[in-house]
């Protein structure tokens, strides 16, 4: 899941892309509202935190114009403006919720969990294929009836490949949805973990699932 924050105070947005992704989430970062709207403009991310008070373009007229432009991204207004009023315009903008600030990185995580699914159908609910089998809200994996413990990269790089079975992922594909903005497609980082992956999904059993189409990328598959 590749999440964009928009937040001009660094501390503050380096403090939520360290803990997002720790929890396994690519993290991508604006400090001013043209940025933001320009990156959720044409970047697909699959939520959206937005700063209210941000330079050269507050966030609630980056939400509006994000909806304006057909942008359905969840959003969740990050602010330090809490009076009823200030909630009502941030939803009433195109926001889909509000977390004033300070707030405790607990209750964000669970914001985030819950906008995430929202946004999905049947994002929360388990994932299967062949013997493989995924749950979104745990973070757990199983093989069979084997869990497999896996790091927050290797689970998110996974999930996304359950989320697109039988379908060539290209590395470009990969990089854009399991790492950030900065990240070079170029290196060898994705073949890397795919080879961690296959060593830990696919070595104890007969049924190989992930599967190299050469010059292109990878694929989730129950045959050769």
């Amino acid at each position: 899941m590749r999440i964009l924050v928009v937040e001009d105070e660094k501390k503050v947005a380096s403090f939520i892309k360290r803990g997002l992704e720790e929890e396994g989430y690519a993290v991508d970062v604006a400090y001013e509202g043209d940025e933001g709207l320009d990156m959720a403009t044409h970047t697909p991310y699959d939520l959206i935190l937005m700063d209210v008070m941000l330079p050269k373009k507050d966030g609630i007229t980056v939400i509006r114009e994000l909806r304006g432009r057909d942008v359905a991204t969840p959003v969740l207004c990050l602010t330090a403006k809490d009076t009823v009023d200030d909630i009502v315009q941030g939803l009433d903008s195109g926001s889909d919720d509000y977390l004033t600030k300070p707030f405790a990185f607990a209750e964000l995580l669970a914001r985030v969990r819950a906008l995430i699914r929202r946004g999905t159908q049947d994002r929360g609910a388990e994932l299967h294929f062949a013997d493989l089998r995924l749950d979104p809200v745990s973070h757990k994996v199983w093989r069979s009836d084997k869990e497999i413990d896996l790091t927050s990269k290797e689970y998110a790089l996974l999930e996304y490949m359950m989320r697109n079975p039988n379908q060539v992922l290209t590395r470009t594909m990969i990089a854009e949805h399991v790492w950030d903005y900065t990240f070079d497609s170029f290196t060898n980082i994705i073949d890397v973990y795919i080879n961690y992956l296959r060593k830990k999904v696919d070595r104890d059993f007969d049924k190989k699932l992930i599967h190299t189409v050469r010059g292109v990328g990878y694929v989730l598959k129950e045959s050769d």
